[in-house]
């Protein structure tokens, strides 16, 4: 199955956010993104890719350490930017993004620890994508507009294991589905 780990803004959070994205789309070209829906709004921590199945009981034991050796610690959504020339539109984080990335680098090595192969390590950049494109688009208003984007902070509580299915049905603008498979509070607590 196809897994990542991942931080998941609370409700609360993410309908800030869905207003952001709203005038994000008044926006000339808009209709030149393929936005990322509401269910896929998260802060990845860590892709594993396509997982074997007898590999996912050990990750999970190893995510669960990981998340118990943390602490909850206070996040926002806070401004933006753009991968690839503009190919990946993301809002980026503010608060404790050390310990953002600390839980990154654990969910990493929990995976490398189980098996699961991660290819080569990448420094963490806090980022959830909110759109892509197939070739590269100017997307410097999208960066611009949210750059003045303030979500309110909350206290991440829990690291969760997500397994994602690709669509199958060829539909343009099918996205994604995502299904939380595994959670763990963030120093053992709950």
């Amino acid at each position: 199955m196809r897994l990542f780990a991942a931080v998941l803004p609370p409700d609360d959070i993410a309908d800030e956010l869905a207003a952001e994205v709203a005038r994000l789309h008044t926006l000339p070209g808009a209709d030149g993104l393929r936005w990322t829906g509401r269910p896929g709004w998260h802060f990845t921590l860590a892709f594993y890719g396509e997982v074997d199945d007898d590999l996912v009981p050990e990750l999970s034991a190893r995510l669960g350490r990981a998340a118990h050796r943390g602490t909850p610690f206070a996040l926002a959504v806070r401004g933006g930017g753009q991968f690839g020339h503009g190919r990946a539109l993301w809002a980026g984080a503010a608060g404790d993004v050390p310990a953002l990335r600390l839980l990154a680098d654990r969910a990493e090595a929990a995976a490398r620890k189980a098996g699961v192969e991660m290819g080569e390590h990448r420094r963490y950049k806090a980022h959830l994508t909110l759109a892509r494109s197939r070739e590269a688009v100017d997307v410097q208003a999208y960066v611009e507009a949210l750059d003045a984007f303030e979500g309110r902070t909350w206290t991440v509580g829990e690291l969760v294991l997500v397994r994602s299915s690709l669509p199958r049905s060829g539909v343009p603008g099918e996205q994604p589905r995502y299904e939380p498979v595994g959670r763990w509070a963030l120093g053992g607590a709950g």
